[in-house]
């Protein structure tokens, strides 16, 4: 196990303050501490969770900016209270107390980019810390998780890692737009489409480089969600023939969608393989604008996992009516609608089997996924399929060669076309 001292903008000089290693702050240095966001968040203990007054003064110099209370089972049981310090960094400091009952607490410091956060028990005690860690030039490189010591290294999460330089494997081209994927690892790197020197085909929208890394930190800068490499790594199963394009989707700033579906058309791909949506409309304008423009490009769509009718509640870009989408949930291997994903006998076109489904994970690892992300790939897989007896055929004539397959099922209608009962059958 690797033990570290911290060295970054944030942290200089090390001390010990109950138990917890951490930085402390120089005269001339007027950066906030480790140890004062431990004292912070060990006052958080206090009652009452919606009162700011016991935390106004903790840490020297600090202002409480905004302070939300939000209501979990007709109760207050989360908080969130936002500090400005004198070094203009940025403090967020949440209590989670459902039934008024603390159960977690969290810290995380920004100045103004995330660099810190600190995650306690009930007790208020440090379980862990984790650090992001910047490039000269500031881009994200990786995550830095310690145990409650401050200096004992657990993990190292890469952000954007170099890629390894491969060999392209050819077949059919498909394009995948998610939260990227693990090229450092097999299944994935053996499947990525390479050019002549074997550097990787594929671009970040999100990062703007050409590492399509599989991480999603827009939820949390901290812990970040994977889910490229799984959807990949079904049709890579499924469809071994299948050339892998990765797209990083652009989540700051969705109106480079469209460039992403420029970009994907300039490789002369036929099928995109879109696990992904969102409640808003207008973030899914600059793709719908996009895919009109390229008719011979299919997109296969994840009809959304809210339990809901999408006809009469929608989701996007499931319900934008577009002449080259197929959009598809998850069903049971019997033919019922799997609990929890969407439908509509207007937006949805089919479901096909996508519970408990086997992936690999971004670590390389077998697992289990569930849901209509999980249900698209299968049917990009058959597209995939298709298209290798069929070489000649763009957008349209897949589209409807799929929706030929499915079949009417008894009992409400929820969906367009019906049923795929397995979508892995033929061609081969």
């Amino acid at each position: 196990m690797k033990h570290i001292r911290f060295v970054s903008s944030v942290i200089a000089g090390v001390l010990v303050c109950g138990g917890l290693t951490s930085t402390g702050t120089h005269a001339d240095d007027p950066k906030t501490s480790i140890t004062q966001l431990g004292a912070l968040l060990k006052a958080a203990c206090g009652r009452p969770y919606t009162d700011t007054t016991r935390l106004r003064d903790v840490i020297e110099g600090t202002r409480i900016i905004a302070h939300d209370v939000n209501i979990l089972g007709g109760r207050p049981g989360r908080a969130t209270t936002t500090f400005l310090t004198s070094a203009d960094e940025r403090i967020d400091l949440t209590m989670l107390f459902p039934g008024n009952r603390l159960r977690r607490v969290s810290i995380a410091l920004s100045d103004p980019a995330p660099r810190i956060s600190l995650n306690g028990d009930d007790t208020c005690n440090v379980r862990e810390i984790r650090e992001r860690i910047y490039s000269a030039d500031r881009k994200p490189e990786l995550i830095r998780v310690l145990d409650a010591d401050g200096t004992t290294v657990i993990d190292e999460i890469p952000l954007n890692p170099p890629v390894p330089v491969g060999v392209d494997p050819g077949g059919i081209a498909v394009g995948v737009i998610d939260s990227g994927i693990n090229y450092t690892v097999a299944p994935f790197s053996e499947r990525l489409a390479r050019d002549t020197n074997g550097a990787l085909i594929g671009k970040d929208y999100w990062d703007e480089d050409d590492r399509p890394y599989d991480i999603d930190t827009g939820r949390s800068p901290f812990f970040p969600l994977h889910h490229g490499s799984s959807v990949a790594s079904i049709i890579i199963k499924e469809a071994p023939m299948a050339r892998i394009i990765p797209v990083r989707y652009p989540r700051p700033e969705m109106t480079k969608m469209a460039d992403a579906v420029d970009w994907l058309a300039s490789q002369n791909i036929a099928v995109v393989n879109l696990a992904m949506g969102s409640n808003s409309e207008q973030e899914w304008a600059a793709f719908a604008d996009a895919a009109q423009r390229h008719p011979q490009m299919l997109f296969l769509v994840s009809a959304g996992n809210n339990g809901r009718n999408i006809d009469t509640d929608p989701v996007y870009p499931a319900a934008l009516p577009l002449a080259n989408t197929i959009v598809i949930t998850s069903s049971e291997p019997n033919g019922r609608l799997a609990r929890g994903s969407n439908w509509g006998s207007t937006h949805v076109d089919i479901m096909v089997p996508g519970e408990r489904i086997d992936v690999i994970d971004h670590r390389g690892a077998p697992g289990k996924a569930s849901g209509s992300s999980f249900a698209v790939p299968r049917v990009t897989a058959l597209a995939v399929r298709i298209l290798a007896k069929n070489r000649n055929w763009k957008g349209p004539e897949l589209r409807e060669a799929i929706l030929k397959r499915a079949r009417g099922l008894d009992g409400p209608r929820q969906t367009r076309y019906g049923w795929i009962p397995d979508p892995s059958d033929g061609p081969h």
